[in-house]
């Protein structure tokens, strides 16, 4: 049943829309979350993820509090290193060639931690990424690039939890119901309007928050702001993003914001499906490529793999990928390496080939000039340092010589057997979106808020450009969804926001 009214109504129920509603209801106002999903394909993007979130924390005692079930044993054979605000800022600095919105970077970094302890409270259960984030060296695990923590069961997990909490908490969920459109008058928000179960209506509310997701999966926008060739890209995760809410606040005035033509785009199995698959869910994505060659159509590579650690360059390395002849490339591995790659080489859905030599490998790789891929392979393993390896590190064990470098990682592929992945582009979410102050308030076109309209998660603008450190797309959307819900919440109680 949809109902007539409510102090506070949420579009999307993934991460952002979940914490944006829970921290609502700490105001003792009445919550409605809109889905436009069936319940079986509910969570939006955030159901698709693996559940990894980027938080700051001084020390394994920060980790442990939020998850106390951390043994001795475990803490004692693990290297959990620390990620300091500094490391968060220089991060996201970096990758994003310094762009991003200073007011939305400060309350990204400056709330993360203890986002994640109210998260905990809230019910949601995290554990180290083991099999993701660290290796085991001298007998002890050690985390890298400051990506520790995950939400328990991953993506599914994260919203089964926000979800569970959000009923806890008196918040209606209603399903299968899609916001058309906003009304709104000289005041502000009025009203959502609202399709369920064939029918219009009007849901009365003076305090909207906007978590539908990005663009990403809306093919038109996509070729429109990402350009040509972008129709071509996967989908990783839900096929209801389609920039409905962008669209929405557009519509009543919001500011475009953020990188419009950039995106989160990473390599994923050449023949995965058009949209995400919740079966398999994340582990369509291979990144373990900073140990590989990686080859395109015409046998050669096109990139260097071991820039930086993967968390660095994955989400801007599909953009790569698609821009390669037939949209493809194939990562190439030798034995030295295989027991580091991650879980989701894995999985049975894979488009792999496995040979004994490089001569049978080449000839194995769909679509590819195996003479020229051969000599590729050849002219990289003549050019690979004795630098010691480490994976730990960027150990600068780099190749000499080549035109295009790689400057880490660079073992020699030259130990049988020899194992290559297929790879083509998989669109995550796009980083252009709708202006917000750090109150997650909407921003219009004449540089005001707009009363009663609040934004946050994938479809907000501003942090992200060209690039994005692994991690952060949870954290942005637990950080904003729950400022935004507190600045609905405290608005529909009286108070000004």
């Amino acid at each position: 049943m949809l109902p007539a009214a409510a102090d506070v109504v949420i579009v999307g129920a993934g991460n952002a829309a979940l914490c944006a509603g829970l921290a609502a209801a700490e105001h003792g106002v009445s919550v409605l979350v809109l889905e436009r999903a069936p319940e079986e394909e509910c969570g939006g993007n955030s159901r698709f993820t693996a559940g990894a979130i980027r938080c700051v924390y001084d020390g394994v005692e920060d980790l442990r509090v939020l998850m106390p079930d951390l043994t001795d044993e475990e803490v004692s054979n693990t290297d959990f290193g620390t990620y300091t605000e500094d490391q968060f800022f220089d991060d996201m600095g970096r990758v994003t060639e310094y762009r991003a919105d200073p007011e939305l970077l400060e309350a990204l970094v400056k709330r993360s931690r203890e986002t994640m302890r109210w998260m905990r409270s809230k019910g949601v259960r995290f554990a180290p990424i083991w099999g993701r984030q660290a290796f085991k060296v001298d007998g002890k695990f050690k985390f890298w690039g400051g990506l520790t923590v995950e939400a328990h069961g991953g993506g599914p997990g994260l919203v089964t939890a926000l979800t569970a909490g959000a009923r806890k908490n008196g918040i209606a969920i209603v399903y299968g119901a899609k916001a058309l459109g906003l009304v709104s008058d000289d005041d502000g928000i009025q009203g959502v309007r609202v399709r369920h179960d064939g029918r219009s209506k009007i849901v009365a509310t003076r305090n909207v928050v906007l978590a539908a997701g990005g663009f990403q999966s809306n093919a038109e926008w996509r070729t429109r702001y990402l350009g040509p060739g972008w129709d071509l890209a996967k989908v990783r995760g839900t096929r209801f993003n389609t920039g409905d809410g962008i669209r929405m606040a557009l519509d009543a005035g919001a500011m475009p914001a953020g990188n419009w033509s950039g995106c989160h785009a990473v390599g994923w199995d050449r023949n995965a499906p058009e949209f995400g698959d919740l079966d398999v869910g994340d582990n369509f994505q291979k990144h373990s490529y900073p140990f590989s060659v990686m080859l395109n159509a015409n046998g050669e590579r096109f990139v260097d793999e071991g820039a930086d650690f993967r968390n660095y360059t994955y989400a801007k390395y599909g953009r790569v990928i698609l821009n390669q002849p037939g949209q493809f490339a194939w990562q190439v591995f030798d034995a030295k390496v295989l027991h580091l790659l991650r879980d989701e080489y894995r999985i049975k859905r894979v488009t792999k080939v496995r040979a004994e030599t490089l001569e049978e490998l080449v000839q194995k790789l769909d679509g590819v000039n195996a003479g020229k891929a051969l000599e590729t392979i050849k002219a990289y393993n003549a050019a690979v340092g004795d630098t010691p390896f480490n994976p730990n590190v960027k150990d600068g064990r780099a190749t000499r010589g080549l035109a295009l470098p790689k400057s880490n990682w660079a073992n020699s592929i030259d130990t049988a057997p020899f194992e290559a992945y297929a790879v083509t582009c998989g669109i995550t979410f796009t980083f252009g979106g709708v202006k917000i102050d750090s109150d997650a308030r909407v921003i219009s076109t004449e540089g005001e808020p707009i009363p009663g309209l609040f934004a946050a998660g994938e479809m907000t603008g501003g942090l992200f450009y060209f690039n994005y450190p692994g991690g952060t797309g949870l954290m942005n959307g637990a950080v904003f969804g729950r400022i935004a819900g507190a600045s609905a919440g405290a608005r529909a109680r009286g108070h000004n926001a």
